[in-house]
């Protein structure tokens, strides 16, 4: 009796912008396995752009905390009205429980060769499909997000460009922006200009670091969508940032990049690339990372790009 086909899969990944970036590689190998199937996807309206040209990608069900338990009861209601062949829950273990699925496959019991976020979502996966080799991370971008970075880079002098994030969600893991600016000097000979990115909330911080950069600057924050972003991203030399969703966004579309963590973990968190560098004080106050450490680690990436 032959196999039943996988035609139609779920995933359920994750919120934030760098979690929903980091369960990539889930998509890129369930692609290769089912290169026909249609893939449905479970995550919030903000990182949900990342998945608009993923290819087979099926409907996007927006999971909605501040909706409390209505918005869930909603979302279970929506997703029982189809039967999937495969439901991939990097989430939690209790939602694939009420659905209608052949094969569920969660967290429980599922053996990671690693400490890094990508292999403990990987592993979810892994084994039922005996996959070994965890593909990069990445991001699907379509014409339009290449021609906005093109279109607004196009005033930058030469090519050789730094990309700066000097935000981040939570305070703790901010940089101070006096930092960035220091970092900025002591680099300007390696680079031809600055691009700033982050979201609207990280504007101020932009706007000031902007005006005191001596480097030609182009200040982006809260003038582009994440896949915009990611294309500017694309075409810079080096990015150095916070612990937040761009560095891995920049990792996604093959850009080194440089974090710099205060709390948390960056042996499990950090982007996942090959060209990926973070620093972390002892103390893990960020404040306590300096500027030399990261000029430094800087300098050694570029030598070595």
């Amino acid at each position: 009796m032959s196999p039943q086909p996988t035609n139609h899969i779920l995933l359920i990944t994750l919120s934030n912008v760098g979690d929903a970036v980091m369960t990539t590689p889930v998509i890129v190998a369930l692609r290769q396995q089912y290169p026909d199937a249609s893939i449905d996807i479970v995550t919030d309206a903000r990182a949900s752009e990342l998945f608009e040209h993923m290819p087979g990608r099926g409907t996007v069900y927006l999971k909605d905390k501040q909706a409390g338990w209505r918005g869930t009861v909603r979302l279970v209601k929506n997703l029982r009205r189809q039967r999937y062949d495969l439901v991939v829950d990097l989430r939690t273990d209790g939602l694939t429980l009420l659905l209608r699925a052949r094969t569920r496959l969660t967290r429980r019991g599922s053996r990671t060769r690693g400490h890094h976020a990508v292999q403990r979502h990987f592993a979810v996966i892994a084994a039922y499909e005996g996959l070994r080799d965890i593909p990069a991370t990445t991001l699907w971008l379509a014409q339009s997000e290449h021609n906005f970075a093109t279109n607004r880079l196009s005033g930058l002098p030469g090519r050789h460009w730094l990309a700066i994030g000097p935000g981040a969600r939570w305070a703790p893991k901010r940089w101070p922006v006096e930092a960035y600016r220091t970092l900025s000097e002591r680099l300007q000979s390696r680079f031809d200009a600055v691009v700033l990115l982050g979201s609207q909330d990280d504007a101020p911080a932009c706007r000031e670091l902007a005006t005191a950069l001596t480097l030609p600057c182009l200040n982006l924050a809260g003038e582009t969508t994440l896949l915009q972003a990611a294309a500017v991203l694309q075409r810079m030399a080096l990015f150095i940032g916070n612990d937040s969703g761009l560095g891995h966004i920049a990792a996604a579309r093959d850009t080194p990049t440089l974090t710099l963590f205060g709390p948390g973990d960056p042996a499990r968190y950090h982007p996942w690339h090959a060209q990926a560098r973070w620093l972390q004080s002892d103390s893990g106050d960020i404040a306590g990372v300096t500027v030399d450490a990261v000029v430094a680690e800087a300098e050694c990436m570029l030598e070595n790009s």
